[in-house]
This record gives structure tokens, C-alpha cells and sequence, in this order.
């Protein structure tokens, strides 16, 4: 074993611990990985920055602000409430209405705004109509993954191993080729839901009584749930050394971990980490003051907080998506490319031109452009291509590819692949899924070409295993809001989400090798 594959693995190995550990946010993690390597001269400065002008990531950050867009434009909210029955209805029947069509929006924005406007939406409906919020706010969230598997924008995952396959020389994804396969999973994930999910959820836990109380001064103070975003600034604090009170005028009632946990006493002495769902005592201007703050996830008080813009910006926000989407497609196809030799009518293309017409015609604040980016997200994807790179300089993408072809040469490709998806899968449930899909490119791209067959199955399986997050709430940022607000216990997430994780896996490598033969 060389000095840079010892190295390397090392270096992985404390990455891999770093992130379970939850001590940095991810992108500084990776970050400080990809600085090590470049130390080692395992990358050069050109390699290492390779990632921060990749399209895919640049895709990526273009699409936040295109689902802000919609969001701020109120068609979401809209959407989700003639969705809802009115009256009396059934677990089952409301969510024949919601889960299929949530999959679908999903498809086209990123899953967590639609999570953010549609989980307090969701959670007050089944209220009004007396069934449990826990029997749709993980089904929201799972839908989501779901949908967004479908297409090449419907996660971040899917842009940034199409942005590695270009950079590895291949021909990318196409905006519907991901959906070949995706829309089966999708399907038997949902049919799953509708048969399960009544079973295995749990009945409505209600919150802990936290009545609403009149100040000295006559002032009313509401209760409010805020989840708590990367950019909190008590992470890692407990409330004794972050006066949440001081920063935010808000008294915090009870804490629920992410992990599951509820407290009502001895807050002070709780660690509180990204996802925490904290509920305390505002007054009216706590949302408002508070709700365009990257600091909280979501804020919920049981009202409507989003904005209910005149139907007008509603149309054009949607006619513009439609644009976008419909553009990327038609551009991709040979006749396009003809008609256009100098233009490349792609994807990236197309977001450009949304993202800017949208700021022109305020469909979001342009001078707020920056706070609707998440950049821990861009920093870890652009820090992902560079570690892909260091896998293949040093020689460990060629090396565990090998041992794994050794383990398994009596049974072909199918079994590597299957292989390939639980490494992926186990990746993306312990720490995020960009960085397991950075960790398993470089992997599939070997195992293919010692194989010495095509790459885009290996490829195609790490989109569908990077994305499958359902066992737990710590590896897909909607599940950490959901498990707040639907007052949720970790072994939830198990009961339901591992034989998704199984349907997931069963589907993809099945299906799979006979859509893009080896």
C-alpha cells in the first residue's frame, strides 16, 4: 500500500466519523479533507477547485433560487390546500389526494421548501379534521425523496453525479432518463405508504400542553415550533451558554432532539444540534421578524405564515417553471442541438435564464438573493468533486474496486451492483447524500472500466441510493423537519423507512441492468 492510498483511506475514514459526529457542517468537513489533500500534493490547487465552476453545482444554486421564486410567489400553498378534503375523510383517502401529486411537485423543486409550506399546512388540517398528523408528515417527506429521484433536477444528488460523469468524459442524464427507473420506485414506494403506513406509523402524539400566555403588559404570547437550521448560532451550545431569549425575545418551552427525545425540564442543560424542533413562547412578530432567516428551518405556530401574492405572480412563477422544464427537454433532443450547433439548450442553460427573469420581475427579492442559497450544500458538492479526484489520483478507487471485483468474481456485474447500492445507501443514512455519491462515483467508475463494461448502470444506482434516505432522521434534512413538528421517535423512521430502503433496492438492481444493459 502507497503512502497516497493510505493516506487517502485515512483521510475518508476521519471524514466518515467527522460528519456521524456532526462537528462541523458538512462542507467544512469535506473541505478540510480536500485541503489535506492538497497538502499531501494529492491535488493540485486547478483540481481542487475544479468543483466550484462544475455546472451541476452551479445548477444547484440556480435552483434554489427558482424554488424560492415559487415559493415567495404563493402557488405552493395554494396548491396544497386544494389538495386537503374538507369534511370527514379517511387516513387512506387523503392521502390518495396529497402523496401522488406531492411526488410530482417534488420532481421540479427542491424537496425541502415544499416540506417547509407543506408540513404546518398538513399538521393543521388533520387537526380540523381529527386524524393524526403522523400518519401524513412522514409520507410527506418520504413522497418527496420519492419524486425528486424522477428527474435530474429533482435533487441535488442526481445534478452532481451528472456534473461527475461529465468530468469524467461521458455523456450525462437527460432531464426524464433518470425517471425510467425512478417513477417505478416511486410508484411502489407510494403504493407502499397507502398500504403500510396507517399500520406501521404511529397514532397522533399530542404535543405537551404549552397553553398560550398574557404577559404583565397585556401582550399575547403564542406558541410557535422553530426548527433549527445550520445557521443557528447556539449549535452545539446548550441554552445555559446561548440565551435563546436575549437573541430572539422568545422563551423555549420544550426541546425535541433529533434523535426523538422530548424535554420539558432541565432545558438548560440540553446540547442543541441542527434539526431540533424547539417550542417556545412568541409574540406576533416572531414569524414575521424571523421567517426569511436561514437561522430556523421552519417556524410553525398553527397559521398561515406564507405569503398569499395576487393570482397574477402565482401563473407566471408556475408558467416560468413550466418554461424552464419543457425548454431543458426539447433542448436536449437532436433535432434542437441541430437547429442550435453554437447554443447548448441544457438544463443550466435554462435556470439561468429562469433564475434571472425572476429576479427582474421580483418574483424574489433580488437584493436577498443570497440568503435563499444554501451554501453549506454548494461548498460540500464542489469539495465532493475534488475528493472523487483524489480517489482516482491516489490510486483507492482502482484499489477497493479491485478487492470488491475479488470478493465477488464469480458473480458478475449484477452482484457489484447491488454491492454498490448498499455502500452507497449506508453512506447517505450516516452522513449526506452528496458526499456519499462523492465517495461512491469514483468506485463505480472503476469497478466498470476493470469490468470492462458501461459505467451507466453503476452510475444510475448511485443516483437511486444516494437519494433512498428513509431509515432515519438524520440523513435527509426533511426528515429532521418532519420529526420535529409530527413529534416523532427515531425507531419511527426504522419501522417504516428500512423496507423502503429494501423496495428501493430490489427495484434499482433489477430493473436497472435491463433498462441500460451492461
Amino acid at each position: 500500500m502507497t503512502f497516497e492510498i493510505a493516506f487517502v483511506l485515512l483521510s475518508l475514514l476521519g471524514m466518515v466519523i467527522a460528519l456521524i459526529l456532526d462537528k462541523m457542517r458538512p462542507g467544512m468537513v469535506l473541505f478540510s479533507v480536500v485541503v489535506l489533500f492538497l497538502c499531501a500534493g494529492i491535488l493540485t490547487p486547478k483540481e481542487m477547485l475544479e468543483g466550484f465552476s462544475n455546472k451541476g453545482m452551479i445548477t444547484v444554486a440556480m435552483l434554489f433560487l427558482v424554488s424560492e421564486g415559487v415559493r415567495q410567489s404563493g402557488a405552493l400553498g395554494q396548491v396544497i390546500k386544494k389538495l386537503l378534503p374538507e369534511g370527514k375523510t379517511t387516513v387512506f383517502k387523503a392521502q390518495f389526494r396529497m402523496l401522488p401529486s406531492i411526488a410530482f411537485i417534488s420532481a421540479f423543486l427542491n424537496n425541502t421548501p415544499v416540506v417547509v409550506i407543506f408540513a404546518p399546512i398538513i399538521k393543521r388540517w388533520a387537526q380540523s379534521v381529527h386524524l393524526p398528523a403522523t400518519k401524513f408528515l412522514i409520507p410527506l417527506s418520504y413522497v418527496t425523496i420519492l419524486g425528486g429521484i424522477c428527474t435530474l433536477i429533482g435533487t441535488s444528488t442526481n445534478l452532481v453525479v451528472h456534473g461527475m460523469i461529465l468530468e469524467a468524459g461521458y455523456e450525462g442524464f437527460t432531464m426524464f432518463e433518470l425517471g425510467k427507473v425512478g417513477i417505478f420506485i416511486a410508484i411502489a414506494g407510494i403504493i407502499y405508504l397507502f398500504l403500510f403506513s396507517k399500520k406501521l406509523l404511529p397514532d397522533a402524539r399530542p404535543d405537551t400542553a404549552v397553553p398560550d400566555e398574557e404577559v404583565e403588559d397585556g401582550e399575547k404570547l403564542h406558541r410557535v415550533e422553530a426548527v433549527l437550521g445550520a445557521r443557528f448560532p447556539g449549535i452545539n451550545k446548550t441554552l445555559a451558554d446561548f440565551n435563546f431569549q436575549r437573541h430572539y425575545g422568545a422563551e423555549v418551552k420544550e426541546i425535541k432532539t433529533r434523535n426523538g427525545q422530548r424535554f420539558v425540564t432541565n432545558l438548560n442543560q440540553i446540547v442543541l444540534r441542527e434539526g431540533d424542533t424547539l417550542v417556545v413562547m412568541a409574540d406576533d412578530t416572531f414569524i414575521p421578524t424571523w421567517g426569511e432567516s436561514s437561522v430556523f428551518m421552519m417556524l410553525a405556530n398553527g397559521k398561515d405564515t406564507e405569503p398569499v401574492p395576487g393570482k397574477k405572480k402565482r401563473w407566471f412563477a408556475l408558467i416560468l417553471l413550466i418554461l424552464m422544464i419543457v425548454g431543458a427537454t426539447v433542448g436536449e433532443l437532436p433535432v434542437t442541438k441541430e437547429m442550435f450547433p453554437n447554443i447548448k439548450l441544457d438544463m443550466f442553460f435554462f435556470v439561468c435564464v429562469t433564475t434571472i427573469i425572476m429576479a427582474w420581475t421580483k418574483i424574489f427579492p433580488a437584493r436577498k438573493y443570497t440568503k435563499y442559497i444554501s451554501w453549506d450544500i454548494l461548498i460540500t458538492i464542489a469539495c465532493a468533486f475534488a475528493i472523487s479526484k483524489a480517489m482516482v489520483n491516489s490510486g483507492v478507487a482502482d484499489g477497493v474496486a479491485h478487492y470488491i471485483i475479488g470478493l465477488s468474481h464469480n458473480y458478475g456485474p449484477h452482484v457489484l451492483l447491488a454491492i454498490l447500492f448498499v455502500i452507497t445507501n449506508l453512506f447517505t443514512e450516516l452522513i449526506t447524500n452528496n458526499a456519499a455519491a462523492a465517495l461512491a462515483f469514483p468506485l463505480a467508475l472503476a469497478l466498470s472500466q476493470q469490468l470492462g463494461v458501461d459505467p451507466t448502470p453503476f452510475f444510475v444506482v448511485i443516483c437511486m441510493a444516494a437519494s433512498a434516505s428513509f431509515s432515519t432522521p438524520i440523513g435527509y434534512q426533511t426528515n429532521l423537519i418532519v420529526q420535529g413538528i409530527g413529534n416523532y421517535k427515531f425507531m419511527d423512521f426504522v419501522r417504516i423507512g428500512l423496507p423502503l430502503n429494501i423496495i428501493t433496492f430490489l427495484i434499482s438492481v433489477f430493473l436497472i441492468p435491463l433498462i441500460w444493459p451492461f
